[in-house]
């Protein structure tokens, strides 16, 4: 190990969460270590155009189209090693990773962090060969942990859960490396807000109920027949529809709320999106793993609406079981369910408290003080 090479925190932009989780945990280090470098780095970026094609938009053709087919890959690939099956898959990936295996092993790393499973089965790869010498740490991102996530060798794991870390052990996983850390968000969503303030900043009404629909980081979902929904409600409630990179989708929410005449607001990509949260009264939203977890510290109650069969359904599950959200599986009762729940304030009431019982506000800096530590062992 050289200790006095970069922190690289490695990721895959299959969709938005595992490059946040990522962003959060760099955010906690370099409040620890000022000093040193650290760097966060899409794998796919350094792999073939046609890889990086097949995997970040074959991930998206699967949420758009065939979400039931993502679900039976979360399923099949969950279940024990088939040699020939995973050592086809592994074969193509590291082809595929060359440049990736030959950057990381030109920067000579003191520590890897990954938030994503493909770069953790690089770097596993790399260091079983020999050919690269450091520790490396997983940081999973979503409260229900996955047989991808176990890269040997691997000295620290950090789980969303005690459940997601009792599910890597059944996989041979030593719990002595296993930490329950909760799922990593920037410290903005920690950060007090003055609601009123940012309410008038946005054009919005203080009195009234904030309804936030959050349709993903890729715009994917049935955007448009989820607004109309929440533009049904009636006067009482006001909204805001945050569409992410899709400059398509958010001209068409543009012109549907200009033809409603009514208090919503459209919003591309935002980097307030812990301002929005703060500020609004309950959010629609699918549960990927990082929404989730930002809501969760926010206090924000959770409307689920189409969840992707697989870790968001998994997800899904989590937050029914503990109280913190309702699930709407008839998108045509939307707005029935949210104008009752808003005429409910005790209810509303009772979800924000279960929210902010299972969230883990500090789980960035919980992860980076442990990785400062499993540093200073190694380096004994």
């Amino acid at each position: 190990m050289n200790s006095d090479g970069p922190i690289l925190i490695l990721t895959a932009s299959a969709g938005a969460g595992h490059l946040m989780a990522a962003q959060a945990v760099r955010e906690a280090l370099r409040t620890r270590l000022p000093q040193s470098s650290i760097e966060v780095l899409d794998v796919l970026q350094a792999t073939s155009a046609f890889f990086r094609a097949l995997y970040a938009k074959g991930y998206l053709g699967l949420v758009r189209h065939a979400p039931s087919a993502m679900g039976m890959l979360y399923e099949a690939t969950d279940r024990p090693n088939r040699h020939a099956r995973d050592a086809l898959r592994r074969g193509f990936q590291n082809l595929n990773a060359r440049r990736t295996a030959e950057y990381l092993r030109s920067r000579r790393p003191r520590l890897i962090v990954n938030t994503h499973f493909l770069p953790a089965e690089i770097v596993g790869c790399l260091r079983r060969c020999g050919r690269l010498r450091c520790p490396q740490a997983t940081v999973t991102t979503d409260f229900e942990t996955h047989r991808l996530w176990v890269q040997p060798p691997t000295e620290r794991y950090y789980t969303a859960t005690a459940e997601g870390k009792a599910y890597l052990e059944t996989w041979g996983v030593d719990p002595a490396s296993v930490v329950v850390s909760g799922i990593p968000v920037r410290a903005a969503f920690n950060a007090p807000l003055d609601r009123a303030a940012f309410r008038r900043q946005q054009g919005l009404d203080c009195g009234r109920p904030l309804v936030l629909l959050l349709c993903g980081g890729f715009g994917v979902g049935p955007a448009e027949t989820l607004l109309a929904e929440l533009l049904a409600i009636g006067e009482d409630a006001q909204a805001a529809a945050i569409v992410g990179r899709n400059p398509a989708l958010y001209r068409r929410l543009q012109a549907q709320a200009a033809r409603s005449h009514r208090a919503v607001r459209v919003i591309g990509y935002t980097d307030q999106m812990h301002a929005w949260m703060q500020a609004a009264d309950l959010v629609v939203t699918k549960p990927g793993g990082l929404t989730a977890a930002e809501a969760l510290v926010c206090g924000l109650p959770t409307v689920i609406v189409s969840p992707i069969p697989g870790q968001e359904s998994r997800n899904s599950d989590y937050l029914l079981e503990h109280g913190a959200a309702i699930k709407v599986n008839n998108l045509r009762l939307l707005r029935y369910r949210v104008g009752r729940l808003l005429a409910e304030r005790p209810r509303l009431e009772a979800l924000r408290a279960a929210a902010l019982s299972i969230a883990r506000p500090c789980a960035a800096k919980y992860i980076a003080d442990d990785l400062l530590a499993l540093l200073d062992r190694q380096a004994r």
